[in-house]
């Protein structure tokens, strides 16, 4: 009895411990959202003719309805010194027609088509940019994935962030607006949920950084080992990250997201690249198990049981309260992310949230069943640390 009630005890002080965790991460990410996205600057940090020279990596493979749409918002920037690299693995793939319609149509952007990737590693997306990373001329390079739409000044915001001292800047993911629930379940999603842990992350200093959209310099990488020494990785980004923050290198966020647009999305789409990223996790992030405490019901239930033993009040009540309360600040910080109005109802927004907290611990446990994850064209094994191999069919 006397072990069941220190258990008990433990439990109760983890449950507070929690509370106190997740509503600082709660008021820190709606904090930051309000302060720093979004953010009108009404002059540059540096004239606009000085500012420095971008590479620009673009991973393509296969194409979707909003492929050609926004590929060509980069290159319509609003920048002046800057090249496109575009790489494409595949000789047949139809995005090779997609950009040589976009290089034909923008002869005096700087830009360029590499087709047949280089072999160095198991990560596709590494072995896709090797031509144009050994063919970048700038001292900074931005890998942005296929599926991102950015504004005129989109670059001109990522190289204001890359200030002396920084190494690397990145965007917060987001997603543009589209039509669909399965539309509205990912803007839930990377409203709510997912900056409250990346934006709490970066803030606390530890770093958080997705590959959808990165500026980074490039010697620092080089003296890395280049992307060839990452090849090894399917979170490249991940490791990247770490290597120049293991040279002393800071981050720094842009006050613009990392706008996702993919004109290809589902439900089962969106299910599948979670479980993948929390396999990812697991694999390089052993703290990683502790993630399902940190989503809105388990935490209310571990929280409400603790409420209940310590202050003797009804678990159910403040189970449902606290819920609640994680809802309307849900809602708070998605508006801060959107910067603008949602579109979608406060209904639709109801219903998305409910069925993606549902999910989460059931996208948990899908990861730790099976190591395997399905990525691009292949199938890959993790080991733990990070790195992975190739499951070749027989």
């Amino acid at each position: 009895m006397a072990v069941l009630e220190a258990a008990m005890q433990g439990l109760a002080v983890f449950g507070l411990i929690l509370f106190l965790v997740l509503w600082l991460m709660h008021f820190m990410s709606i904090i930051y959202v309000r302060l720093h996205l979004h953010r009108k600057r009404s002059e540059v940090k540096q004239p606009f003719g000085q500012l420095v020279g971008v590479s620009l990596l673009k991973p393509l493979k296969g194409i979707d309805p909003n492929l050609i749409s926004n590929l060509e918002t980069f290159f319509t920037l609003d920048y002046p010194k800057y090249e496109i690299l575009l790489c494409v693995q595949d000789q047949d793939d139809p995005a090779v027609d997609v950009c040589k319609k976009l290089l034909g149509k923008y002869p005096n952007v700087d830009a360029q088509l590499f087709i047949g990737g280089k072999k160095v590693g198991i990560n596709p997306k590494i072995n896709n940019l090797m031509p144009g990373y050994e063919a970048a001329k700038y001292g900074l390079v931005w890998i942005c994935d296929s599926g991102i739409r950015v504004k005129p000044d989109t670059l001109t915001d990522l190289t204001n962030q890359m200030t002396e001292k920084v190494g690397l800047v990145h965007g917060l993911p987001y997603v543009a607006d589209r039509q669909g629930f399965a539309a509205t379940l990912e803007q839930v999603y990377f409203g709510t949920s997912h900056p409250r842990s990346y934006i709490s992350a970066n803030v606390t200093g530890i770093k958080c950084v997705t590959g959808m959209s990165c500026l980074m310099r490039k010697d620092v990488l080089d003296q890395a080992g280049g992307l060839v020494a990452f090849a090894q990785y399917i979170a490249e980004d991940y490791f990247m990250a770490k290597a120049i923050a293991d040279r002393g290198w800071k981050f720094s966020m842009a006050t613009q997201v990392a706008l996702q647009n993919s004109g290809s999305y589902s439900i089962g789409q969106f299910q599948s690249r979670m479980i993948r990223w929390t396999k990812l996790r697991i694999n390089m992030l052993p703290g990683t198990v502790l993630e399902p405490v940190s989503e809105c019901f388990l935490a209310s239930l571990i929280i409400g049981w603790a409420a209940h033993y310590i202050f003797r009040w009804d678990m159910m009540v403040f189970f449902m309260c606290h819920c609640l309360a994680w809802f309307l600040f849900d809602y708070v910080q998605l508006t801060g992310v959107q910067g603008g109005p949602l579109c979608f109802s406060k209904l639709d927004f109801a219903v998305a949230w409910f069925i993606r907290e549902s999910m989460a611990v059931q996208i948990f446990l899908s990861a730790l069943w099976d190591p395997t994850i399905s990525w691009r064209t292949g199938r890959y094994r993790l080991r733990c640390g990070g790195t992975a191999e190739e499951i070749l069919d027989v």
